[in-house]
């Protein structure tokens, strides 16, 4: 591995495709720097979700703040042929001074809602797509997956175990990042817990059982150096494993303060039904059981629903690439320049221009009950206003980093505030989001102006 086979801040410049650049360049040479706005927009939601959960906002941010081309880059883009000595030497200079606009992370949010809006100078603004697209996709689909898995858990507790088969090494952090705050209670990814202080937790693999003469051997052993430890009970046979466990506690007596067990495979509700009954007998009620193995929000609702007795739950590869749906219809789109109203006309594909806001209506409980895309200079509208200045001058605004436990705490009393079957696992009414007239007069006057005579 090389310093240049990692994304890091220093080579972040060059995480972009190639367009980006030469567009910049076409920009530089014909004096193009109005301040320009880009919308980032989910075009519509999968079938398979009700609503998306933002996140990803503070990862955008760091790299706009940092965002440059070092040496070794400029180095790098000079050996392509491509690029004039002017304006390589305008990328050396580069630092990034624009304005974003953004919905805190953590807010439910739906089809053709701008989840970040960017201005700045044309280039600068261009620039960001790749990354921003990279980041907010990522980590919104998977805090909109998490927060599935969170509300069918029904308060038991949830651990990322993902990071094995996600799609890379970066994946494995920004999504502990996004499972902690859609309402996953800890991840056991070691580097994601330091990175951002989420909570760390894990058992022992079938391995270790493995490596010893026998099953009791193995969890006298780990339960020896970790006494509140939860032990793997099916490497062999599960409930003969569980009843090793109730021996050790026999042996033991008050020194005994194993935690838990976790069922791993076979028929994990009956196999939990058994262990539960064998614990219970032998008096030891407070282990707790715990699920693994293939997980996700429908095997979750399925085995809870049979009654099967799991107190938590580790889930990992279903999770961890949202397997039901792995991508969002994302978009970065430029909607104004020079201070004029910009529009895409493709079919399927049409942009709503200008800079804009977003307003949520409560019903009298208190619900979310529906949602209105307006312009960002029309009067207020009723409701409250989603998009929030977060970024000046190139520069964060204080506020816009509350913290990931505030962060955390927002998304879970949002959700809250969901109409109840936009929480559940199957397809509901979509909820309604309007356009405003005001809005719907600019995209009107824009369109004439722009479709062929």
């Amino acid at each position: 591995m090389t310093a240049t086979d990692w994304a890091t801040l220093d080579n972040a410049g060059l995480l972009t495709d190639l367009y980006e650049l030469t567009m910049m360049q076409a920009y530089y040479q014909e004096g193009l720097f109005e301040p320009a706005v880009f919308d980032l927009f989910f075009r519509k939601l999968p079938e398979e979700r009700n609503y998306l959960l933002a996140a990803g906002l503070d990862t955008a941010l760091a790299y706009l703040e940092n965002l440059h081309f070092p040496p070794e880059a400029i180095d790098y883009l000079d050996s392509l042929g491509t690029f004039s000595r002017d304006f390589l030497d305008y990328l050396a200079a580069f630092r990034f001074t624009g304005e974003v606009r953004a919905v805190p992370e953590g807010t439910p949010i739906f089809a053709n809602e701008p989840i970040i809006e960017v201005k700045a100078p044309l280039p600068q603004a261009q620039l960001a797509e790749t990354f921003l697209l990279n980041q907010l996709h990522f980590q919104t689909l998977m805090a909109s997956k998490a927060a599935r898995v969170a509300d069918v858990a029904g308060g038991r507790s949830v651990v990322d175990f993902g990071a094995r088969r996600m799609h890379g090494a970066d994946a494995t952090l920004k999504a502990a990042r996004a499972f902690y705050i859609a309402g996953a209670d800890a991840t056991s990814n070691v580097l994601a817990g330091q990175a951002y202080g989420i909570p760390v937790s894990g058992t022992m693999a079938h391995s270790y059982i493995e490596a010893h003469d026998s099953e009791l051997d193995a969890f006298a052993a780990f339960a020896g150096l970790y006494p509140e430890t939860v032990l793997l009970v099916d490497t062999y046979d599960t409930l003969e494993g569980v009843r090793k466990v109730t021996e050790l506690a026999e042996r033991w007596g008050d020194r005994f303060r194993v935690s838990g067990i976790r069922l791993d495979s076979g028929d994990l509700g009956e196999l939990a039904k058994g262990s539960r009954r064998i614990l219970d007998e032998a008096g030891l009620q407070d282990v707790s059981i715990l699920a693994s193995g293939s997980l996700d929000e429908y095997a979750i609702r399925d085995l809870l629903a049979d009654g099967a007795p799991f107190d938590g739950f580790g889930v990992g590869t279903h999770m961890g690439v949202s397997e039901d749906a792995p991508f969002l219809d994302s978009a970065y789109k430029l909607v104004a320049y020079a201070n004029q109203p910009r529009m895409k006309l493709a079919t399927h594909k049409v942009t709503l221009p200008g800079e804009k806001q977003v307003y949520r209506v409560r019903d009298e409980s208190g619900t979310y009950a529906r949602d209105t895309i307006a312009t960002a200079e029309e009067p207020p509208l009723n409701g409250t206003p989603l998009l929030a200045t977060v970024m000046r001058d190139g520069k964060r605004l204080s506020e816009a980093s509350p913290g990931l436990a505030a962060i955390r705490e927002r998304a879970c009393a949002e959700r809250n505030r969901l109409p109840q079957a936009l929480l559940e696992l199957e397809p509901a009414e979509p909820y309604p989001v309007a356009v405003s007239d005001h809005l719907q007069e600019r995209t009107r006057e824009l369109r004439q102006r722009l479709s062929p005579k």
